[in-house]
């Protein structure tokens, strides 16, 4: 892709994979059906079979110019769609799976989609499913991941909202006592193993993300989504601010472009990809970094198949 630095392998670190078990879900939550799921929304719900979407997303990739990206399983228990989806185009995509550490059977879980379902990352959430990652339960979940060498684990932190829920008028229960990126230091520290990825800069937890970043070098930071949570920053700041803040603590080995695209018939929203390098510019980045923070650091942390 033709970037600011030059010809650059853009690869997208953060692209929700909204499959048919996702919408299932929501048809379930709201007491209706799929027609009526999608008609509410005004998205095109996606084929029953996860290939036939992942075929959808080679196509986005390919229209825009795009390397690669992790697809990230959106619902809990959704393992095999991403699993089909990466096993249908191994050198396009890489594999996230949604998991709830707390639940009976979470440990199984990690060894099956890790193992045999060929999946590269584990998406915690712990706004959503309200536990601390201090938990004792969660912790054979971090053995577990740490079992499998190259294992992503990505911790949203910070405010978190789901705007399909929101659209739907369905609850977002979620509680912030367990948002802070600072209950990862421990852990971090004591799995230097395992690479970690916090979205969205920490979603409006900046400082605290931050200082987790610098005291952890095993600590990675994705650029996802328009990062609408600036507005929380006092003094205000830009985007090119928080790119500029974020070097001086990570590196640029260390940040992962990201989109946070999800739906159809939108597909891929370039426009978060257009700002971020306008921000990137403006903050000074080098082509080195650049190269990095664009696709470097996501061959690194998601190398291709063999």
């Amino acid at each position: 892709m033709r970037t600011p630095w030059g010809d650059i392998a853009v690869s997208d670190a953060h692209l929700h994979f909204f499959s048919h078990t996702f919408f299932s879900s929501l048809a379930s939550q709201k007491q209706a059906s799929l027609d009526e799921i999608g008609a509410a929304l005004g998205w095109k719900l996606p084929p029953e079979d996860p290939r036939a979407l992942a075929e959808c997303w080679r196509v986005e990739l390919d229209r825009n110019g795009l390397n690669r990206a992790a697809l990230i399983a959106s619902v809990p228990g959704d393992e095999a769609s991403v699993a089909a989806a990466v096993a249908a185009f191994p050198n396009r995509f890489a594999g996230y799976f949604m998991l709830n550490p707390i639940a009976p059977d979470a440990e199984k879980r990690v060894r099956q989609a890790l193992g045999e379902a060929g999946l590269r990352g584990v998406c915690l959430f712990p706004a959503m499913q309200a536990y601390s990652l201090h938990d004792p339960k969660v912790q054979p979940v971090f053995e577990a991941v740490a079992a499998h060498p190259g294992t992503v684990v990505f911790v949203h932190c910070g405010v978190l909202t789901v705007g399909v829920r929101k659209k739907l008028g369905l609850p977002s229960k979620f509680d912030m006592r367990y948002s802070n990126p600072l209950d990862l230091h421990a852990i971090a520290l004591r799995h230097p193993e395992v690479n970690f990825v916090i979205p969205h800069f920490g979603a409006g937890m900046f400082r605290e993300t931050l200082m987790l970043c610098d005291l952890c070098p095993n600590v990675h930071l994705d650029t996802s989504s328009g990062n609408s949570w600036i507005k929380y920053q006092t003094p205000q700041a830009t985007l090119a601010d928080v790119f500029r803040q974020a070097l001086a603590a990570a590196g640029g080995k260390r940040l992962l472009f990201g989109s946070d695209s999800s739906f159809f018939p939108r597909g891929w929203n370039a426009e978060i990809l257009e700002a971020q390098l306008q921000a990137m510019q403006e903050a000074g980045v080098g082509e080195y970094e650049a190269r990095a923070i664009l696709g470097g650091n996501f061959d690194r942390l998601f190398p291709r198949a063999a």
